[in-house]
């Protein structure tokens, strides 16, 4: 499983960070902290000058159940929220197959597949000509090099495994 954070601060990343391994098991792998400044989407809410980083877990999550994992980041989300409601982090899971990235999302647009519970999947990114190549709705700062290389470290993990439980 990966998850992507949005944080409205240092501390505000690490302690999303701390929660969700204790949710979901040790984290394995992270990518560098980049400054998050694709879009204003989330600066009402969270404030500006805001964080990306990327996270994967040891731990592996079964496909069929990204929509769970997504209702609970959601509830994650809430309980790091300041006292008035509003967010200091955003969460996006997902996972990675050799083949391709996949997020869940509670929004629903033409290339989102219902899953259930209210949660859609989304390819983000497919694995091919021996790289992650982003599609037309990817998300501009899933196209970035770090984002991509991160990606592609997860997928080796994830290629690494499996050959281990062969």
């Amino acid at each position: 499983m990966v998850c992507g954070i949005i944080a409205a601060s240092s501390a505000d990343m690490d302690r999303a960070e701390t929660v969700l391994q204790e949710t979901f098991g040790s984290i394995d792998l992270r990518s560098e902290r980049i400054p998050f400044n694709e879009t204003a989407y989330y600066q009402r809410e969270m404030g500006t000058d805001l964080l990306r980083e990327w996270v994967s877990f040891e731990k592996v999550v079964p496909q069929d159940e990204i929509a769970d994992v997504k209702l609970t980041t959601n509830d994650l989300e809430k309980q790091l929220a300041r006292p008035d409601g509003s967010r200091t982090v955003n969460l996006d899971p997902g996972y990675v197959t050799p083949s391709r990235l996949v997020l869940a999302t509670t929004k629903d647009y033409a290339h989102r597949i219902y899953m259930a519970k209210g949660i859609y999947a989304e390819v983000t990114l497919i694995y091919r000509d021996g790289g992650f190549r982003p599609l037309d709705w990817t998300y501009p700062d899933y196209r970035k090099p770090v984002a991509l290389t991160f990606f592609e470290k997860v997928r080796s993990a994830c290629l690494a495994q499996l050959r281990a439980e062969c």
